[in-house]
């Protein structure tokens, strides 16, 4: 028996043979080439033909997994039209006189070296979609046909990495896991098991080899372990800790359309988080009953600059209708600290956590403020949106964000574009500024949301990226859960909910103190509603 050890990015049990993922070969060579006004035009209809493809792969998606999920392939098409992607394909040809194969290449690879690089573990993931598209742009100029191998009984999908339109071919029904060698667990791949409830283990390195094809595996996603070739020991505690997991999903299962609520009466909201429109269909699957967290900031990452109101209006409208009535808390514009986006002109900072990020760039950049306002209160015509401002400290932001909103509505009501007035408007809670104020917040704001990660970095001193601190960082300190319980007593005390989005929110050994503090509303990520 082999045992290889991972990182789990979906719980459960999985059993079957490994069936390894097999791409058609080829070679790409960098070829010396005269004429390069014809090889630009080769790229351009290769990128037409990809943008074809991938137009189909939207439709296959559509039918598979849902529109949330099938969007990434519109994503796909507008990297294809990306221009600093197309002009870096276009000036390696004309300036190194080489073919475009090498130049996709070249592109591709510099592209994702670019994304790896970046702190943002949602930036980190972009890498594989680069690199996606230009193998589909790749597999066209050297005339390769897409081709999947895939066994006729189910079986773990192994691979090096899966890019988004190779899990989208997949055959689901024969699909019990997937194991990788490398990834993110921001990744598509990632998504996509946590939408379909298969265990998936990423970055099991080299030794999850093609020579263990057709052997027969486990995949054990709660440890993050793959045994391969188990005795029967394993085997049987597998099969048994399998029956045990399909025994409480099928509890779990069951709480869907139900109230939530405890057996004293005490009604609580279990909403999800999410990072991209893309996950909305988890979060229908998961019977969360709204979300509770948007991070927009995911528009402004994918971009290489600033998305404009029309951009930002079709993703939040989109959001709403799919959520059909259901709350969905979009939090503005959460740039700085560890997610960076080059067109921002953000200077380098000795200290980013402590320094110009979130609503400090909204409301000195005012013209980035207003327009993400624009297209959110335009948005809300179409569903039950509510706003979100992070990283407030005091009363004088409240007061200049409700300045800005004004003139936002004045400046729609003016052009004669149709708006909801009636926004429910509501604050971070995530420094102990906000927490020791938070009495007055509460006059000035509809609802509270506790950001637990940044509560306890602010309030513990401790950088929450410095693995180095790991020992020391404590969510469960007794001054977070202080500090959590007065900021609820005083939303209370002025007739506001309060909730948590933050990290601890989805700490079952905290569920109940939660409920003790009177907590509203707890969101976390999709796979964690129903537990």
């Amino acid at each position: 028996m082999i045992t290889i050890t991972g990182k789990s990015v979906f719980g459960g049990v999985s059993i079957g043979r490994l069936s390894f993922y097999k791409r058609k070969q080829r070679v790409i060579k960098r070829t010396h080439v005269d004429a390069v006004e014809a090889e630009c035009t080769r790229f351009q209809e290769a990128k037409t033909t990809a943008a074809g493809q991938l137009k189909e792969l939207y439709e296959k998606a559509l039918a598979d997994v849902g529109e949330a999920n099938a969007m990434i392939f519109e994503i796909h098409q507008m990297m294809l039209e990306d221009l600093d992607y197309i002009e870096s394909v276009e000036n390696i040809i004309r300036t190194q006189e080489v073919n475009a194969e090498f130049a996709v290449a070249a592109t591709a690879d510099n592209f994702a070296q670019m994304f790896t690089a970046m702190d943002d573990a949602y930036m980190q993931g972009r890498a594989a979609d680069v690199k996606d598209v230009s193998e589909r742009v790749l597999n066209i100029l050297c005339g390769v046909d897409e081709g999947i191998k895939q066994t006729e009984e189910p079986s773990i999908i192994a691979a090096d990495d899966l890019a988004p339109s190779e899990t989208v071919q997949l055959d689901k029904s024969k699909v019990l896991g997937f194991a990788t060698m490398y990834g993110s667990a921001n990744s598509h791949t990632a998504i996509l098991a946590r939408t379909m409830n298969i265990p998936a283990i990423i970055g099991l390195g080299e030794e999850l080899s093609d020579k263990l094809d057709g052997q027969m595996a486990v995949i054990d996603g709660f440890t993050g372990s793959l045994y391969i070739d188990p005795d029967e020991e394993t085997l049987a505690l597998m099969q048994e800790k399998r029956r045990e997991d399909l025994e409480q999903r099928a509890l779990l299962e069951q709480l869907k359309g139900k109230e939530n609520v405890t057996k004293s009466g005490q009604k609580i909201n279990i909403y999800a988080n999410i990072g991209n429109i893309s996950d909305v269909g988890a979060v229908l699957k998961n019977d969360a009953g709204g979300i509770g967290l948007f991070r927009s900031e995911f528009l402004y990452l994918e971009n290489n600059t600033f998305p404009d109101e029309e951009q930002q209006f079709a993703v939040y409208r989109q959001a709403a209708e799919n959520m059909a009535g259901r709350k969905v808390i979009i939090r503005t514009l959460d740039i700085g600290a560890d997610k960076q986006a080059d067109y921002f002109g953000l200077d380098k900072e000795e200290n980013p956590a402590l320094g110009y990020r979130a609503i400090r760039i909204c409301l000195t950049r005012t013209n980035i403020f207003k327009t993400q306002l624009r297209a959110l209160y335009r948005a809300a015509v179409f569903g039950n949106i509510s706003i979100m401002f992070p990283m407030i400290i005091s009363m004088k932001e409240i007061e200049k964000i409700k300045e800005i909103i004004a003139e936002v509505q004045g400046e729609l009501k003016a052009e004669g574009i149709p708006f909801r007035e009636d926004v429910e408007l509501g604050v971070m809670i995530e420094t102990p500024a906000s927490v020791m104020i938070s009495r007055e917040l509460a006059r000035e704001v509809d609802f509270f949301s506790v950001g637990t990660n940044d509560l306890t970095q602010y309030t513990l001193a401790i950088d929450r990226q410095n693995s180095k601190l790991d020992a020391f960082y404590d969510p469960h300190h007794p001054a977070i859960l202080a500090m959590i319980k007065m900021a609820a007593e005083n939303a209370h005390a002025e007739g506001k909910w309060i909730g948590i989005c933050g990290e601890l929110g989805a700490d079952l050994e905290l569920t109940e103190e939660f409920l003790k503090m009177g907590l509203d509303e707890l969101s976390v990520s999709p796979a964690m509603v129903l537990p």
